[in-house]
């Protein structure tokens, strides 16, 4: 029963969540982001309480809940220089030291909640999304993550480079509502500058980050068996 609970968490998390921002975007265009990113925020936590557990599920969630707004402030914190964030970094830890489910509800929280400040908008369900899934292949990846500085900086370069695909992919559906190959190489192309600061924030930020916040999130689950 667990290994099917797992396989159903897993599809909410990677094919019903796009489906619906996909399909919510293509059939209701810019209007609908409103309740697509309610019903993206409902989708990220179902996942996470199926897998809850009496004796560590509340501990878990408190641990989240300062992650998510540790990533909230971060963001805040940075907003004088565009595009270098730490969002993704504390997304990443979540994920390597909390598991799939909370890497993925972390990256997507942060994105609805920091947008209240930076503002909402049709590129928020996206936005959840991408941070949501650069958190779930975190915790994929998490063993090795923890054991090589090297393998998080190339996750660092890799979590950019995914981000940025994605949210192109998000301009390129949205700009006349159908997707166009070309149009979506035109914005790739465009944003290389972004994405190389992406980049390299996220290396920065993880190689900062991981040592201070990891050992702490390792010990308090080791402790409280999380």
């Amino acid at each position: 029963m667990s290994g099917k609970k797992k396989i159903l968490r897993f599809a909410i998390l990677l094919f019903a969540v796009p489906a619906v921002i996909i399909i919510g975007t293509l059939a209701a265009g810019s209007r609908a982001y409103v309740w697509l990113s309610i019903c993206v925020a409902v989708l990220s936590c179902v996942p996470f309480f199926i897998a809850f557990e009496k004796k560590s599920g509340t501990g878990r969630m408190l641990i989240l809940a300062v992650m998510v707004s540790l990533s909230v402030l971060g963001r805040f914190a940075f907003s004088a220089l565009p595009h270098f964030k730490p969002v993704t970094a504390i997304v990443v830890i979540a994920g390597i030291y909390l598991g799939a489910e909370s890497g993925f509800l972390c990256g997507a929280l942060s994105a609805v909640l920091s947008n209240i400040i930076f503002g909402q908008g049709p590129w928020t369900p996206f936005q959840m999304f991408s941070w949501g899934l650069i958190g779930f292949l975190a915790a994929i990846t998490s063993p090795l993550l923890k054991k090589s500085k090297l393998a998080l900086a190339i996750y660092g370069v890799f979590s950019g480079i995914l981000f940025s695909l994605l949210m192109d992919g998000f301009s390129a559906l949205w700009a006349e509502g159908t997707f166009s190959l070309s149009r979506y190489g035109t914005f790739i192309v465009a944003a290389l500058p972004v994405t190389a600061v992406y980049a390299v924030s996220n290396v920065i930020f993880l190689l900062a980050l991981s040592a201070l916040m990891g050992e702490k999130l390792e010990r308090i689950t080791k402790k409280y068996g999380i």
